[in-house]
């Protein structure tokens, strides 16, 4: 009997995520990392994410997390002060470990809207000073599995019998779900760890047959339990995110785009970025391509 989840998680929370500027010209939906939910252990930030040239995310930095960009539509050109770029296509995913420093851009890579999913995923505090590092994954190498009216690409972890080749330095699942209509899923999730469901399209029920279908945008943070039960009840297809990680139980001080565990390592993190040390160094004569002669 796999996949049997005994004690459902029901909805403890929602938030509809509603637009916002970030970057130069970007518009972002973000469901964690706002003034009601500024963490959840130990997941920083989820931004549903539009951009269209020449706006973007020029050259920013980062320390002591990690970033998940997961393209849904469109292309990303990336590219960091180590020299490492490409081309983040529909439906590929980076996961990008900052570690001790990273100065990057994410710009436009063809005509039109791009859009997708970024998340924020915490390093613990003896994981927060290694050394930057990628794993990408073209869309057609993303494990997908199918059953009984359900599809899922596997980002991270394991889900009916597919599983993720993705490193996770903090434990974390990141399953892309697509229910037909009539499907009814079990996914388990380990007992220990927070997880959300971040709708994409249609509308879906959640956590308990008799609540309300939730509709795109929306965020919902699962209450305790073995695993998540959705249902589509309606006659369109039903998209979501599930996203769990196991808590660090760390303090946290956040300032902008650098996360550590005191106020102390924040300043020395801002002192390091401006006088380009410890990590840094490559940041003073480093600028993207794909931002000369923009101005930025």
């Amino acid at each position: 009997m796999e996949n049997v989840v005994k004690e459902p998680r029901i909805v403890t929370r929602k938030f509809l995520a509603r637009p916002q500027h970030e970057g130069v010209g970007a518009i972002v939906r973000r469901s964690i990392g706002r003034f009601e939910l500024k963490y959840f252990d130990p997941f920083l930030l989820m931004d549903e994410f539009s951009v269209s040239a020449p706006a973007g995310f020029p050259d920013h930095p980062h320390r002591g997390f990690e970033t998940v960009t997961y393209m849904l539509q469109g292309c990303l050109a990336h590219e960091d002060f180590e020299g490492h770029k490409g081309t983040i296509g529909d439906g590929d995913l980076q996961w990008m470990t900052a570690g001790r420093g990273i100065v990057h851009s994410e710009m436009p890579a063809s005509q039109g809207t791009q859009k997708g999913l970024q998340l924020w995923i915490n390093l613990s505090s003896k994981h927060k000073m290694i050394d930057p590092s990628y794993q990408e994954i073209a869309s057609k190498d993303i494990p997908e599995a199918a059953k009984e009216g359900i599809k899922v690409k596997v980002i991270a972890g394991e889900a009916l019998g597919a599983k993720s080749p993705i490193y996770t330095n903090t434990p974390t699942m990141y399953l892309d779900f697509t229910l037909k209509p009539g499907a009814h899923l079990e996914q388990p999730i380990p007992i220990s760890w927070n997880a959300f469901v971040y709708v994409l399209e249609g509308k879906g029920i959640f956590g308990n047959s008799k609540s309300l279908p939730v509709t795109a945008h929306n965020l919902l943070l699962l209450g305790l339990g073995d695993g998540l039960e959705a249902w589509n009840k309606t006659s369109k297809p039903l998209r979501f995110v599930l996203v769990g990680g196991e808590p660090l139980g760390e303090p946290v001080v956040q300032f902008g785009p650098f996360v550590m565990n005191t106020q102390e390592e924040i300043d020395q993190t801002i002192e390091d970025y401006e006088n380009c040390t410890n990590g840094f160094e490559k940041a003073r004569h480093w600028r993207s391509e794909a931002t000369l002669g923009l101005d930025y």
